[in-house]
């Protein structure tokens, strides 16, 4: 496949963990024909653009690095966005990844050019680029989305998403709607409401929460970070256990999770609109020690009712009630399902990825779609995980990812394409697994409105780094 002398030109959408995991293999194995494309100012995905108020990591901070770029300098078990940011910028200087990176550069299109067997790549300035081999690295949730209430516009306080935060609208002093419960909110909400004159949470559903242990690392103890990696790998393998239906597991964390409610919240029927309907790992589980106590204050109030209109002056819910605010923040997730969908991605035969995935994203070990030569996606579907870390399954998606590269190099290969075949049944078999989970018996942003689980590993961590540990050629076309 070479087409350069440092080998095939390869192009890389996005500069967050996942991108930095990929560039960093693909440099490693001698792959230097690199450019990532960032569409905003700095690199850092996810963890640039969440800068709202106590925004941190619910992965303890020894799992939180990659492996072959250990920190033993986290300042806390539990690690904040400014320290995960510093990391990843480190990581990206150390690892001669930061040059290689085009800012402000928007993909918004990739076609697939069958006669010389690239993608032409385009941005929002109306520029394109050629690339041998496209990779995806925007993730799951980097597009924010707003709930569908009416009246949101007209608004005339401040208003923002979380995922947006506006640091010149000050708080103090100020009644302010967090629209949304959930593992965001759950982290800004202790931090705005001792400022703000009333807090009033709208919350569509409850949440399993447990006790995070969390606390800074004194200085001493920072080396030992790399021995609990493997402990708390092991942790979150046993963890990802609570998620499967019936298990022991989730009856402990079930358990953990009441009772750290109950602990912290007197009021019974406060307590009743803070306990969840649906079994445990159905939807996210969170941690946090200070949302309940925060609850608890005065100034706070928790509604269930659902939102009806928003009017230039207040919240209005179904049971009629007017609650007026002077700032409303949105903590209302993001467009988990539309994973390549903000950006026109046209395949062989001019196949948009889009209209293959109108029920669903699926893809051979969340990396390959049929129909898309040389495509390769990291933190594609069904790679979101209930426990552990994602770094874990990046690095096995950009290691795998090396290895197609050099099958397609040895061979003399210009195009690699997963069969439909290999895909098809790749797919069944997870959606099988994910049928006994405990993310089947209730909506949430895993699944798809036709009811395909989309975005998560059905388990741990282990199987999917053991299944792409050793490539499987058989399953692809090699052209």
């Amino acid at each position: 496949m070479t087409r350069t002398p440092s080998g095939p030109s390869i192009g890389i959408i996005g500069s967050g963990f996942g991108a930095i995991a990929v560039a960093h293999e693909l440099l490693r194995a001698g792959y230097t024909d690199l450019r990532l494309w960032e569409r905003a100012d700095a690199l850092g995905g996810v963890w640039r653009d969440n800068t709202y108020p106590g925004a941190g990591c619910d992965v303890p901070s020894p799992l939180y690095s990659f492996s072959w770029a250990v920190n033993t300098q986290w300042s806390r078990r539990y690690a904040l966005q400014e320290e995960i940011l510093a990391y990843l910028n480190r990581v990206a200087d150390e690892e001669g990844i930061t040059p290689l990176v085009q800012l402000g550069h928007e993909v918004v299109g990739a076609t697939w050019d069958e006669k010389g067997s690239q993608w032409t790549v385009a941005f929002g300035d109306g520029t394109e680029q050629v690339v041998d081999l496209l990779v995806s690295a925007i993730g799951q949730l980097s597009r924010p989305t707003l709930p569908p209430v009416p009246g949101i516009e007209d608004f005339e306080g401040d208003w923002f998403h979380s995922a947006e935060w506006d640091h010149d609208v000050e708080l103090t002093g100020k009644r302010v709607a967090a629209v949304g419960v959930g593992a965001s909110a759950i982290q800004y909400v202790p931090q705005i409401a001792p400022k703000a004159a009333h807090t009033t949470l709208f919350q569509r559903s409850a949440n399993y929460i447990l006790p995070k242990p969390d606390g800074p690392f004194p200085k001493w103890y920072r080396p030992a970070i790399r021995a609990e990696r493997p402990l708390f790998w092991l942790f979150g393998e046993q963890f990802s256990h609570g998620l499967e239906d019936g298990t022991p597991t989730a009856a402990v964390e079930k358990t953990i999770a009441l009772r750290h409610l109950k602990a912290r919240i007197d009021d019974p029927e406060l307590r009743a609109k803070l306990t969840p309907d649906y079994p445990i790992g159905c939807k996210r589980i969170l941690f946090s020690n200070n949302f309940y106590p925060t609850v608890n204050r005065d100034d706070v109030d928790l509604v269930d009712e659902r939102i009806v209109r928003v009017t230039p002056t207040s919240v209005v819910t179904a049971d009629g009630a007017e609650h007026e605010v002077d700032v409303i923040i949105y903590g209302t997730g993001f467009e988990s399902q539309d994973f390549l969908s903000s950006i026109d991605i046209t395949g062989r035969g001019g196949q948009k990825l889009a209209t293959q995935w109108t029920d669903g994203a699926h893809a051979y070990l969340g990396v390959h779609a049929p129909g898309f030569p040389n495509l390769l996606i990291s933190y594609g579907p069904n790679t979101n995980l209930g426990g552990g870390s994602i770094i874990y399954m990046l690095e096995a998606q950009a290691r795998h990812m090396v290895q197609v590269l050099d099958r397609m190099q040895g061979g003399g290969y210009t195009t690699v394409e997963v069969t439909p075949e290999a895909e098809a049944a790749y797919d069944a078999q997870v959606q099988d697994e994910l049928d006994s989970s405990a993310w089947s018996h209730c909506d949430s942003w895993y699944r798809h409105p036709s009811g395909r689980i989309t975005s998560n590993w059905p388990g741990a961590t282990k199987p999917y780094e053991r299944r792409t540990r050793t490539l499987e050629p058989e399953a692809f076309a090699w052209a």
